[in-house]
């Protein structure tokens, strides 16, 4: 049995291996479906966090305690990006530091978000490692290799073009920098908010940009939600009782009015792209503001908290010796920081099928069809 493969020269074992890769390029430059590519921070982090040395973790309990168990995401179930591969039929997007990441299951899309990640290298530096957007553009490159050396370049460029890529940054550059207590991040004292964030949608620009040369097209950028109304800012800043904090808001508002000319110039200006503005913090402040007629009860305070971890549960994070609440659906926040699976299902509905006023020019639904 053995004698004919001994027999094989090395040419022709070379040659049978150039016929399988090219039948398999074949096969999968015309059969591939869209991929689904995430960048970000916590709120779109499935567990690459889980693989470096870092404070901002959510491996343990009670994480994922609707999700079946605790995966590394920053929630009781599932992300916002969870819910929109699975309507691409794609299902969950793996973790890029996963060793699980490897061969042909990058074809459907890697995650490289990062809990404390930011758009600006210092950002989060307090959590210890952390993957911020740059690092992340070059994980993507070494995945764009790998799928390359699998399916070619031509068929690489197409898969790209038809995938979905999506950016949910910009929230840690505030709360855990230019808003951080200025003993520990000195933005504050050395920017005033209009030049830290004229500054910070410079550096995005770049990063954006590159994310299009490496060959994304169909780009969803989220803006950065109302964090003044989050129950760690809440309780960061009593003065402001039982209303949300107005100046982080503020920053919020200051830089989406920036992030939204960013996208219409980046579209304007790079031939071929679809960028797409994901107004979060519009669907979030409505979501708060009738929040009973979605079904919630309990639109300020953390369902994951501490006893003596302030009035909103905001002050300490979420972990083993947490109460958690009863009932995860009434609640708006899973955690200080972090929506529940509950209010995630509403943004991604609206991100999916919504108007104008949620996500501009087109929402994700017909982005997925585009081209």
């Amino acid at each position: 049995m053995g004698t004919k493969l001994n027999r094989l020269t090395t040419v022709e074992i070379l040659f049978l291996a150039f016929i399988v890769l090219s039948m398999f390029r074949a096969t999968t430059s015309d059969n591939l479906r869209p991929a689904n590519f995430v960048f970000g921070d916590s709120l779109v982090d499935v567990g690459n966090n889980n693989y470096i040395a870092s404070l901002s973790r959510a491996n343990y309990v009670p994480f994922g305690i609707d999700f079946g168990r605790p995966t590394g995401r920053f929630t009781n179930g599932r992300t916002i990006v969870d819910m929109i591969g699975q309507e691409m039929g794609i299902d969950f997007t793996p973790p890029y530091l996963a060793p699980t990441t490897v061969g042909p299951v990058i074809l459907n899309g890697v995650n490289y978000a990062s809990g404390a990640g930011g758009i600006l290298n210092l950002t989060g530096k307090l959590f210890g490692d952390r993957i911020n957007f740059d690092a992340q553009l070059d994980n993507f490159a070494n995945t764009r290799q790998d799928i390359i050396s699998y399916i070619g370049l031509p068929a690489t460029l197409d898969l790209f073009k038809r995938s979905i890529f999506s950016v949910t940054m910009g929230s840690n550059d505030f709360i855990n920098n230019y808003l951080a207590p200025a003993v520990l991040i000195l933005e504050q004292d050395l920017a005033s908010p209009e030049l830290f964030v004229s500054t910070l949608v410079s550096r995005f620009r770049e990063q954006l940009t590159r994310l299009f040369n490496l060959g994304a097209r169909k780009i969803i950028v989220t803006n950065v939600g109302p964090i003044g109304c989050i129950p760690n800012q809440r309780d960061t800043n009593p003065a402001a009782g039982d209303g949300c904090v107005t100046f982080p808001n503020q920053l919020a508002q200051l830089f989406n009015f920036q992030l939204k000319g960013l996208i219409a110039e980046l579209n304007s200006n790079l031939k071929g792209s679809m960028f797409v503005y994901a107004d979060v913090y519009h669907i979030l402040e409505d979501l708060l503001n009738d929040y009973t007629a979605y079904g919630f009860e309990n639109p300020s305070s953390a369902c994951c908290r501490v006893l003596l971890g302030g009035r909103f549960g905001g002050l300490i994070p979420c972990g083993p010796t947490s109460t958690v609440c009863s009932d995860r659906s009434k609640y708006v926040f899973w955690d200080p920081w972090h929506p529940t699976d509950a209010a995630n299902v509403i943004i991604a509905k609206r991100l999916l099928d919504g108007d104008h006023n949620d996500i501009f020019p087109v929402n994700v639904r017909k982005l997925i069809q585009y081209y």
